[in-house]
């Protein structure tokens, strides 16, 4: 069967575009990491100075989420996603001049910060104009192809960042991943994104972001997702995301391990979401939650880095824990939620699953001194799996949908707006 056969997701022009996009942006998001990685080591930093600076950019866009949010439901959505990306390449070129071997940390940190704007407004945006561009009966494969493409280019974007350092250095691979994002930009502009219904009145920047939160908590089974997001991404994904290289390189002499590791992870998330595609589960809350149990292979062949092969098949299965996520979260959210709010919804995901991840990266050093890094990831394996168990008692979680209707019906939104 031929990708762009009629009827196929990718005979789909807007799609198609809006596929490629995120293809780009990703093989540039991917690749950024290493680059910085390498070059915050290279100058003497330590697990707590990257720690520092990856948590800069994931603050920003926590703290900016419900805003980009706002806009996205506010403007068109395409328009959103083309300036988050402009943004994000201009501030990966400035690094090009910025990122010399004796710029202090905080110079760094200070540009990777306000960089994480991009993200807070490209989220939502990217989340919720695909019920704009795709019939309603397409939207669950569209989510899943959309996330196959995010991880292709996760596998794809990392040996390209660890390839271009090897090659030409940290600071011009900056540059590389710039070229990404403006050619992502350009796939945007062909987008006809269909036209929203126009609101006369518009409420208050205030009441929208209200409006946002409360739509989440009248949704228990969506605001228990999303903290369990939060807690685990704190403790054990900001764990693994500062240890990975740290004791990869320590203990193997290379960034071979740390890059290979991170393409496998999403090699395995994209081979699970293939599969959870064409797995119809009758219980997807279910099924996701178990298998994102097995993200705790990740801190724990971290713990124990006996050989590099344990590393990388490690991480290799820990990729598979996202895949079922990927193919039904988006598609539950969408269905369940109704599409003027969806924009405020993905933001409130976006920052609840993030919100505490700056604070766990910025802690991993001084924990780790303190109990030790092998005692941390054990505990963090540990917690993981308490968590996943934790969310299933809620309402909804194991089929990600409402018992009862528990969106905020018309009449409430006008009680919001008044």
């Amino acid at each position: 069967m031929k990708w762009n056969a009629p009827g196929s997701l990718l005979s789909y022009p807007d799609y198609r575009n809006l596929w490629v996009s995120n293809l780009l942006v990703t093989i540039g998001a991917s690749a950024f990491p290493i680059a910085l990685a390498v070059t915050v080591l290279d100058a003497g930093g330590s697990a707590t100075t990257l720690g520092l600076i990856l948590a800069s950019r994931v603050l920003s866009s926590v703290l900016l989420a419900l805003v980009g949010g706002v806009w996205a439901d506010r403007l068109p959505r395409k328009y959103v996603m083309i300036g988050a990306d402009i943004y994000r390449g201009v501030l990966m070129i400035g690094l090009v001049f910025i990122a010399t071997p004796d710029v202090p940390a905080w110079t760094l940190a200070a540009l990777v910060f306000v960089m994480g704007a991009g993200e807070a407004f490209g989220f939502p945006a990217s989340g919720a104009i695909l019920p704009s561009i795709l019939p309603s009966e397409k939207l669950p494969a569209g989510n899943v192809m959309r996330s196959i493409g995010v991880r292709i280019a996760t596998v794809v974007g990392p040996g390209i960042g660890g390839f271009s350092v090897a090659l030409i250095g940290g600071r011009l691979t900056f540059a590389i991943t710039a070229m990404f994002f403006f050619a992502g930009t350009v796939m945007l502009l062909n987008i006809k994104e269909k036209p929203r219904e126009i609101i006369e009145i518009r409420p208050s920047f205030i009441t929208d972001l209200r409006e946002g939160l409360v739509t989440v908590w009248h949704t228990p089974w969506v605001a228990a997702c999303i903290a369990m997001s939060t807690l685990q991404l704190m403790v054990v994904m900001a764990s693994e995301n500062v240890l990975l290289p740290v004791i990869t390189r320590r203990v193997f002499h290379t960034d071979a391990v740390f890059a290979t590791a991170a393409a496998m992870f999403s090699l395995g998330g994209a081979v699970s979401a293939l599969i959870a595609m064409r797995y119809k589960a009758r219980h997807p809350g279910l099924v996701s939650v178990i298998i994102w149990g097995f993200f705790a292979i990740a801190p724990l062949v971290l713990a124990f880095p006996s050989s590099r092969t344990v590393i990388i098949v490690g991480y290799l299965i820990a990729g598979i824990s996202i895949g079922p996520w990927e193919a039904y979260w988006s598609s539950a959210i969408q269905r369940e939620i109704p599409q003027e709010l969806q924009g405020r919804v993905f933001s409130v995901d976006y920052m609840g699953s993030v919100g505490l991840m700056p604070l766990g990266m910025a802690l991993v050093g001084p924990i780790t001194h303190v109990f030790g890094e092998r005692q941390f990831l054990v505990g963090a394996v540990i917690f993981h799996l308490m968590v996943c168990g934790l969310v299933l008692l809620v309402p909804g979680v194991i089929d990600l949908r409402s018992p009862t209707k528990s969106v905020p019906d018309s009449s409430q939104g006008e009680q919001l707006k008044a």
